[in-house]
């Protein structure tokens, strides 16, 4: 199931967001594989948290699973 493997690569990435005090909290995933995340912590208020969630987290998903389409911060 896809939402498993998003968890998964998700939990792949959280230690270097927890390094510098965040996190990310999966929340969806369309059936066009348009994922809804939630940036928590020091990333949620962070200026370079749309840069963390589209040059990091998009990259990432979109390499490990191709149905990912896009990653959008909630």
């Amino acid at each position: 199931m896809i939402e498993e493997r998003i968890k998964s690569a998700l939990d792949n990435v959280r230690p270097s967001l927890q390094a510098d005090g965040g996190d990310v909290e999966f929340v969806s995933v369309s059936a066009d594989g348009k994922v809804s995340v939630k940036l928590t912590g020091a990333c949620g208020s962070c200026p370079m948290a749309t840069m963390t969630l589209k040059n990091g987290i998009e990259k990432y998903l979109k390499e490990e699973i191709p149905e990912v389409t896009e990653v959008v911060g909630v």
